[in-house]
């Protein structure tokens, strides 16, 4: 079926495909060890720190992976990272007496470099599958990419409960190893040589951005993702245990339908932001576009946080709040996805786009450590507070980018 595709398109589907394995296992993943120690007596807040070196991790591939990528080329990075994956999964088959909170993090680090390196490369190869003149297909494409990750995240949640059910803590893992070895397997067969070197090698120096466009969008990057895990990771979960006394299934299964909703929406995005023409500049999303709806969702985080802060119906205006808030925030997410891969230079595309998923995975680090500090010391309604503080400096760095001109670098 796939010889009949144009190569672009074949390559799309592969690199898509890809990523989706990929995302279902790190979901499921997640949920497993969430499941796993939360079983083992362990407390939200402690689970949480399991995951630091993940995101810490995340930081530092991001910033080394674009520039290992334009080098090495971007299949060599993706298939690395399916490659990185598969032993952090193995690490997890120990005797369950072995499994210390050090080791999983030690397969928590390696399983956050092996993420970063999957999605820089997925995020950076679509740039050059598809033509310099069409920056609609580049934002449909990107969006339905991104939106289709999170939502298999989310699935990945329930994956990994289901397989905790059934084949218990060892047997999930090993099932899910086996599984993406596969997948790996397939992946360096198929996928296309070299995409994404550069043509001269990039100097280590080449890691830092040089483009404004590009600067600008990273630091409203950070914000953005901040603003979002500083209530999500550790402050709402422990939050609708502990206060509206939901019990851990129905926590769990809010979250990942938060996810999978928001995932949908981001493949949907192009519809929204009025991008339905390829070669039109004026319906092309640009720095405008970005500071707007980013001011929508710092609006749509005051409003919660102000009923939460005056207690005003807490439990609907949490539900509802966060139903817009999800809405919201994955037409920013998309939209940034877009825009990073129409500023980002042809070549060598992987050192721009790892710089900003550098920021990306900085702000979620930020996000996570807020979100057990503030939630402990002032309560849920302040970390709202700081998610429409941080939002409202997404929203300004956004003036800072390009109008109009989406492929300006």
């Amino acid at each position: 079926m796939l010889k009949h595709l144009s190569p672009p398109v074949r390559q799309y589907l592969l690199v898509t495909g890809n990523y989706w394995g990929f995302t279902l296992t790190d979901g499921a993943l997640r949920m497993l060890v969430v499941l796993h120690f939360y079983r083992l007596g362990y407390s939200p807040l402690a689970i949480a720190l399991l995951f630091l070196f993940y995101e810490f991790f995340g930081v530092v591939t991001n910033l080394l992976g674009g520039w290992l990528g334009a080098r090495v080329g971007l299949n060599r990075t993706m298939n690395l990272g399916l490659a990185i994956q598969v032993a952090a999964l193995a690490m997890l088959l120990v005797p369950p007496e072995s499994l210390s909170v050090p080791w999983v993090m030690a397969a928590q680090a390696l399983s956050g470099i092996a993420k970063d390196l999957n999605k820089m490369s997925a995020k950076s190869a679509i740039k050059l599958l598809v033509p310099g003149n069409a920056a609609g297909t580049l934002y449909r494409w990107v969006a339905l990419l991104t939106g289709s990750k999170n939502a298999l995240k989310g699935a990945g949640f329930f994956l990994g409960g289901a397989l905790l059910a059934t084949l218990g803590f060892r047997g999930a893992i090993a099932a899910m190893a086996g599984a993406l070895a596969l997948i790996w397997l397939f992946s360096v067969l198929t996928l296309q040589r070299d995409l994404g070197r550069a043509g001269n090698k990039p100097k280590f120096s080449g890691i830092f951005a040089k483009s404004r466009a590009v600067n600008f969008l990273s630091a409203a990057r950070l914000f953005l993702f901040c603003a979002r895990d500083v209530w999500f990771v550790v402050a709402l979960p422990v939050y609708l245990s502990g206060v509206f006394g939901w019990d851990h299934w129905r926590v769990g299964g809010f979250l990942a339908l938060w996810i999978i909703g928001y995932g949908l929406v981001q493949a949907l995005a192009p519809g929204f932001t009025g991008s339905s023409n390829g070669r039109s500049p004026a319906k092309v999303p640009d720095g405008t576009t970005a500071f707007w709806w980013a001011t929508c969702l710092a609006v749509s985080a005051a409003v919660m946080a102000l009923a939460l802060t005056i207690a005003w119906h807490p439990a609907a205006s949490l539900v509802v709040g966060l139903m817009v808030f999800g809405v919201l925030f994955a037409i920013n997410s998309s939209l940034h996805s877009f825009l990073i891969v129409s500023y980002a230079r042809e070549d060598g595309v992987s050192l721009d786009v790892g710089f900003y998923y550098m920021a990306n995975a900085m702000g979620r680090l930020l996000g996570t450590v807020l979100s057990g500090w503030v939630f402990q010391a002032l309560g849920l309604g302040a970390c709202l507070w700081f998610s429409a503080l941080f939002v409202g400096l997404a929203a300004l760095l956004s003036l800072g980018l390009p109008r109009h001109r989406s492929g300006e670098k």
